[in-house]
């Protein structure tokens, strides 16, 4: 007999019970969603989801309980709708926390009423609605989740808040060391806490609980799963692999050229240079401030000519002094306010942001970027203020097209980069990559390469992108990078800022992107009193702005860059093909071995055959290196072989960072 509280519709197996209904069904590869509303239809939107292949589960419904099965893994619901996910061999991987009296049979029957899937009305609409399952063990390990400025590259224990800030960036997908992955599905302002006791996800105004679980029997293939169903990355275009340099800000188009011819001239290779904010007259105009930019075309070719790519920084926020201003605001181009006066931001004016989640506004924003950068040969954009960064952080208080921001907010830099994608991409440009300064779950279908946003100069900094970086690959952004030396502070003068400098930058060979960027002391006077001349810039930020000691390092980490180029196009390959991330946790690689996945090792791969240990530390001249077993390991500056399984001690002399070739392969030209 059939409990009608359970029924079978379209591959899909669904439970009613008192106004609740819960819809399971498959999403890809060993995988399924689950999803569930209180009196009301189910959402259309998939949010951060492909659609994914045709799956054939298995389903069967039975007098008190119900199962639907896809490939490994299989999810079970009891007449309460009490909720167990297991994979091929029967192992628990997933399981529901709730304390309640329905069942007085059950082990978790409890006075406490405490509901698994909990719908909080919220008064005018909605719902805050709390995703509630059990710590299945104490030794479990979570990696993923996106990027927080915390040292800790295993988040278990800790309390994230799920929105977006700068150098804060949500990216709501966990990988268990218990063999499964999961996404919250939903882009609301929350909350996520990986108790000792309990796993809790939290949208403070929503409609619908909607999460995706996965499992797999590595931690590659659990990746590969999750990104098949929310995209991989383009392929890395060749300029992208190469040095990347910047500062706050070049004020001229003579200043950039300047620097450019200065590297050419010096015979050290850069691959992008990037054209900072304020080039503009007024935020929201999105073209170059004639005055101080008279020829952008002759730039752009002769930057070509020395084999250099110009990328462009865009600001989402618009000026009420622009002359794009009034005609945004009434087409309804910009983002609301729910009360007070309207405004997002105060930077150099008084700003709202364009509003990406409406189709009209990204069209329009484009539509002006396409004729004042891309149709005079820029073709890489910086995507700054992604969050985007509101002058106070009450995600209450503003309003987008497709809703409440504390809603849906979440979705905003992956709109945001898809307006420079799709624009891009109907012009029948490939390899699409634009620097962002956030993202969420899909973002990296976009071109997305993510950079951790303006984060202090100090070795402690340093240490928390290191967690960022890793995290973020686990998360499904395999493009990332960092400001290398930091962006807040770096006195060019400063002895011990020159010694964090260079740690860094070794660190950056070994990141997916190599780009140095920062505000460095001292400042530059503006250049004049109107427009962007007002905004000040930093000290010199090139290689040899730092004395000749520097500059011998930096370029020769430079030039190993550029001698690299064959291994990371093929690890770019594995990004875009299978979401591989370029640098991960030495567990992605070595599962079976249990030392890989101590988060306190601070040392990672670089693709499948670098082992890398930075220097993360003032002062510190040798560290501890692990080498994972079942291969053996060749240091590249002594050459000496070492058998896996082992922990050594190495020097790291000021201009070396550790770093070891599996079985002897090296990546060099």
């Amino acid at each position: 007999m059939v409990d009608s509280r359970f029924f079978e519709r379209e591959g899909k197996l669904f439970y009613f019970f008192d106004n609740e209904t819960v819809m399971i069904e498959a999403w890809g590869k060993d995988s399924l969603r689950v999803r569930a509303v209180r009196g009301k239809e189910f959402s259309t939107n998939d949010w951060a989801l492909l659609k994914p292949c045709a799956c054939n589960p298995v389903m069967n419904l039975y007098d008190g309980s119900a199962s639907i099965e896809n490939g490994r893994i299989r999810a079970v619901l009891d007449k309460t709708g009490f909720l167990q996910v297991f994979d091929s061999s029967g192992r628990l991987i997933l399981k529901e926390y709730s304390r309640n009296r329905l069942d007085f049979r059950s082990p978790n029957c409890s006075a406490l009423e405490i509901e698994a899937r909990e719908f909080k009305p919220v008064i005018g609409g909605g719902y805050s609605i709390k995703a509630r399952f059990e710590s299945l063990s104490e030794d479990e390990k979570i990696f993923g989740m996106g990027q927080y400025q915390q040292p800790y590259l295993n988040i278990k224990g800790a309390d994230l808040e799920l929105a977006h800030r700068n150098s804060q960036a949500s990216v709501p997908f966990f990988l268990s060391s218990l063999g499964y992955g999961f996404l919250w599905n939903n882009p609301a302002v929350g909350r996520a806490v990986f108790g000792k006791n309990i796993t809790c996800f939290e949208a403070f105004f929503s409609d619908q609980l909607d999460y995706w679980i996965t499992t797999g029997s590595t931690p590659s293939s659990i990746e590969e799963n999750y990104t098949a169903v929310t995209g991989t990355v383009p392929m890395m275009p060749d300029y992208g692999l190469g040095f990347w340099q910047c500062k706050l800000r070049y004020r001229t188009q003579e200043e950039l050229l300047e620097v450019a011819r200065g590297y050419k001239k010096r015979g050290v290779p850069i691959s992008v240079i990037i054209c900072d904010f304020f080039h503009w007259p007024m935020q929201g105009e999105w073209k170059f401030d004639p005055l101080y930019w008279p020829d952008p075309e002759a730039m752009v070719s002769e930057l070509k000519s020395m084999g250099i790519e110009l990328m462009v920084s865009i600001w989402p926020t618009v000026d009420y002094r622009s002359s794009n201003f009034s005609e945004m605001l009434e087409k309804g181009y910009l983002i609301r306010t729910e009360k007070g006066f309207r405004l997002s931001m105060v930077y150099m004016g008084n700003t709202l942001h364009f509003d990406a989640t409406n189709p009209g506004a990204r069209k329009y924003v484009w539509e002006k970027v396409k004729k004042n950068y891309y149709d005079k040969g820029i073709k890489a954009f910086w995507l700054d203020e992604a969050e985007p960064e509101y002058a106070v952080y009450d995600f209450e208080n503003y309003r987008y097209y497709l809703g409440p921001n504390v809603k849906i907010g979440n979705i905003f830099p992956v709109m945001y980069a898809k307006t420079f994608f799709d624009g891009m991409k109907n012009n029948g440009q490939e390899n699409i990559i634009n620097l962002i300064r956030c993202a969420w779950a899909g973002s990296q279908r976009y071109g997305a390469l993510v950079w951790s946003g303006d984060i202090h100069s100090s070795f402690s900094s340093l240490r928390n992108q290191f967690a960022a970086g890793l995290n973020m690959g686990i998360s499904g952004i395999p493009w990332w990078t960092s400001d290398i030396g930091g962006f807040h502070g770096g006195d060019v003068n400063d002895p011990s800022f020159h010694e964090l400098l260079i740690r860094w930058f070794e660190y950056g060979l070994f990141c997916p992107v190599m780009r140095i960027h920062g505000d460095r002391d001292p400042h530059k006077k503006p250049l004049g009193t109107g427009g962007g001349s007002l905004c000040v810039s930093g000290a010199d930020n090139e290689i040899w702005s730092y004395g000749e000691k520097v500059e011998k390092i930096l370029t020769r980490y430079i030039h190993m860059r550029n001698s690299m180029k064959s291994y990371l196009k093929k690890i770019m390959a594995e990004a875009h093909e299978k979401g591989t991330p370029v640098m991960r946790p030495l567990f992605y690689d070595f599962p079976q071995d249990k030392k890989a996945w101590d988060e306190h090792l601070e040392q990672y791969m670089f693709g499948p055959d670098v082992l890398v240990a930075p220097i993360m530390y003032e002062g510190l001249f040798k560290r501890d290196v692990y080498l994972p077993e079942g291969c053996f390991w060749t240091n590249h500056w002594t050459k000496e072989r070492f058998e896996g399984g082992t922990t050594i001690t190495v020097d790291a002399p000021l201009d070396q960072i550790p770093f070891f070739f599996r079985n002897g392969i090296s990546v060099f030209e």
